[in-house]
């Protein structure tokens, strides 16, 4: 992204941001979750306390990212890549520090949950 980036100007960023920030979240697979999955993974959110930045129906807000129905091969992708310190949060070590000791099927579990939540 550094590279696309590279040659925008500070109006250009303010532009695409506003146009993505109007974007529709994106809608929830067709197909249902599963549930014993979706239930390790609701605990496990509860438990690392991750509605508290990430707010309670996962929407995100200001810098903090929506979770609800990204794509799950991302959502493992972006969570083992914050345990391993390859992505670093936004000037804190939150993430790093949430998914520190999770195993990995936790973290496939935790996407598998965000990405099929159901619709509120």
């Amino acid at each position: 992204m550094i590279a696309a980036a590279k040659g925008l100007t500070d109006d250009d960023l303010r532009f695409f941001s506003e146009r993505i920030a109007k974007l529709p979240p994106p809608p929830p697979p067709a197909v249902p979750p599963e549930a014993a999955r979706a239930g390790r993974a609701a605990a496990l959110a509860r438990q690392r306390h991750c509605g508290n930045c990430h707010n309670p129906d996962y929407s995100g807000h200001d810098n903090v990212p929506r979770l609800a129905h990204q794509r799950e091969d991302y959502l493992v992708k972006a969570l083992r890549d914050y345990r391993s310190g390859k992505r670093i949060g936004y000037g804190n070590a939150a993430m790093a520090e949430t998914v520190a000791g999770l195993a990995d099927g936790d973290l496939q579990d935790l996407a598998h949950y965000l990405a099929f939540l159901p619709r509120r």
